[in-house]
């Protein structure tokens, strides 16, 4: 049998890591070096360049290379190279098929199978893509481990004896994923999690660059593929420098074209500040969602290398102002943690014991009837987010019309209150007894574990039958790009119901809510929102309009009041109180660091 390793497969750029010796080791690339840049290119002999070679090409050959594909895992998104086409998991298994033969190399043995990081926020079709991503590179990858999760086996493993709960705040190249995380003897238990797969380190870049080109009369979108990589470039390598000095001059040299422009921390707040606004949600939304335990809340824990960035490391002081920030080398942090499951998964006599319990990142649920209007289906959540998996639900339905013949129930995955809103899974109809609407009832059974399986069971009361199906991650998933469109339909079509602008915003910040928040206080935003659309569409009396209309917007603000509750998400634009130039430290204690910096997890 082959060796386990454990890949953090990155945006911008990707770890292996194997359980050796009782540590979590991390294992070379040729070039001697642990972060290999997740970027391909095509040569016209046929030849495929991964890693440094690639990056370096991204600029010299922009139309044959290609870099930051996992944002675009589980969607249809095509790259086509020299007249070829190439989906984002197959570009992501030629840097799977490189760590694996550099962990062959360096181990002297076979590597057959992995335990593969994703974003916590991944949803069923980009994780289906990554396992895909893996038997593509030879690799057999039964465990798909969350980011944050693994960043918290590594820090456990680092030395944190005590038990405590504590924030992760995983910002890498391409993605955000925010954690809590609660640790108590050799129990890891993930309490919540959010993320954004679509702002990170090189979202910074490009706002750096759009300002750069203003500056300087240029747009970026008109330039050639060659000069906008020079640009980026640059403006990556001054983002960095501002890690170290707290100014840089951001240079840029193109054939006849010369340009440079001085770059502060203060100026990249400026320029950044929507990347800011959006970096609060997450964090919001993770304390909402395990307020019980921020209670206890001992630190937040820096993971990626993005969070090397001063200015984030600064806001995030600003948010959590009553917890001790701490980064340990974030760029190795999570790769770290996947040497560690990797070990668990070998069951080494070492590890063995430790015990990772991880939760369902989206809600998943059914579209039921909605009596206000009959094409548009309602969300029914069954398991809900940060449910601990493996985990069973049960649910029971009645009829919606007079003597219908058969249930469909549809499986959906996702928060927005109209299930069309929703990644739609899978359907199971089942026949039921010709009756009056809500005589005939059936039981609906979700069942969700830890790789992603789901299990529906549907059961008719009265006759007992029973219909399964199981639904593994991804399959049949409608491609995000399809679901983005609906949406768009769909938000077009809210204008038309009641025709005024204020009703329409009290029903877009009831469905809002009901996306932010779970449990009971979930179940009663989706029966005002119904009873305020009964009063809109059907009753149409404008006095019990006006009178409901205010009544349900105490209600909502007063939902609004419990979930800014938190303490964090404060104003972005607010420099001054949140930035000063002298208070940037470097939290990396420097022997430590060392041990880390060699590749090993533990002393």
């Amino acid at each position: 049998m082959g060796k386990i390793i454990g890949i953090d497969l990155g945006t911008t750029n990707s770890l292996a890591a194997v359980w050796k010796d009782g540590e979590s080791c991390l294992i070379p690339n040729p070039f001697g070096e642990y972060l290999t840049p997740s970027a391909v290119s095509f040569g016209d002999d046929g030849i495929v360049y991964v890693g440094r070679p690639a990056k370096e090409r991204l600029i010299s050959h922009p139309d044959k290379s290609v870099s930051i594909f996992k944002r675009y895992m589980g969607t249809e998104k095509v790259y086509e190279i020299n007249g070829k086409q190439y989906r984002p998991e197959e570009l992501s298994a030629f840097v799977l098929k490189r760590l694996r033969e550099d962990a062959q190399r360096y181990l002297g043995e076979p590597v057959e199978e992995a335990v593969i990081s994703v974003p916590a926020y991944f949803n069923d079709m980009a994780r289906k893509a990554v396992k895909n991503a893996g038997e593509l590179a030879g690799l057999k990858v039964e465990r798909i481990i969350n980011e944050p999760s693994a960043a918290a086996l590594a820090c456990r493993r680092q030395g944190m004896k005590e038990d405590e709960t504590f924030l992760v705040f995983d910002l890498g190249g391409g993605t955000l994923d925010v954690s809590l995380v609660d640790c108590f003897d050799n129990i890891i238990e993930i309490i919540a999690v959010s993320g954004d797969n679509h702002l990170g380190g090189s979202d910074f870049d490009r706002e750096i660059a759009g300002w750069f080109c203003r500056e300087h009369g240029l747009e970026f979108e008109s330039l050639s593929m060659q000069r906008q990589g020079v640009i980026l470039e640059s403006a990556c390598r001054a983002k960095c420098g501002l890690s170290k000095k707290g100014s840089v001059c951001m240079k840029v040299t193109d054939g006849e074209f010369q340009g440079q422009m001085e770059l502060t921390n203060k100026k990249l707040i400026e320029i950044s500040l929507p990347l800011f606004q959006r970096m609060a949600a997450p964090v919001k939304r993770v304390v909402n969602d395990g307020r019980e335990a921020m209670l206890e809340i001992s630190k937040a824990v820096l993971v990626g290398g993005s969070c090397r960035m001063p200015a984030v490391r600064q806001y995030l002081r600003h948010m959590l102002p009553d917890s001790k920030i701490t980064a340990m080398n974030p760029d190795y942090m999570v790769a770290f943690g996947t040497g560690v499951y990797a070990g668990i998964k070998e069951r080494k006599e070492d590890i063995k014991d430790v015990l990772l319990t991880d939760i369902c990142p989206f809600t998943l649920g059914t579209g039921i009837f909605n009596k206000n209007d009959e094409k548009r289906t309602l969300m029914s959540a069954i398991i809900e987010r940060n449910s601990v998996l493996p985990c069973s639900k049960t649910a029971r339905f009645q009829t919606a019309g007079d003597y219908q013949e058969h249930v469909v129930i549809d499986v959906y995955q996702g928060e927005e209150y109209y299930a069309a809103g929703n990644i739609h899974l899978g359907e199971i109809k089942v026949g039921v007894p010709l009756a009056p609407k809500g005589q005939e009832t059936v039981t609906v059974c979700y069942t969700y574990d830890i790789n992603g399986i789901l299990i529906v069971d549907v059961e008719v009361d009265s006759t007992g039958e029973k219909r399964r199906q199981v639904i593994t991650t991804g399959e049949g998933v409608i491609a995000p790009e399809e679901i983005k469109k609906r949406v768009e339909e769909l938000e077009k079509m809210k204008l038309s119901p009641a025709g005024q602008e204020e009703n329409q915003g009290i029903l877009a910040w009831g469905e809002r809510l009901f996306a932010q928040t779970t449990g009971a206080l979930r179940e009663e935003t989706r029966k005002r929102l119904e009873y305020f659309q009964h009063v809109l569409h059907v009753e149409q009396d404008r006095y019990k309009v006006e009178k409901c209309k205010s009544r349900i917007r105490n209600f909502f603000q007063s939902v609004e009041d419990y979930l800014d509750d938190a303490g964090v998400g404060r104003n972005p634009e607010d420099i001054a109180l949140w930035f000063q130039e002298d208070d940037v430290e470097d939290e990396e204690p420097g022997e430590e660091y060392q041990l880390w910096s060699d590749g090993r997890l533990t002393h």
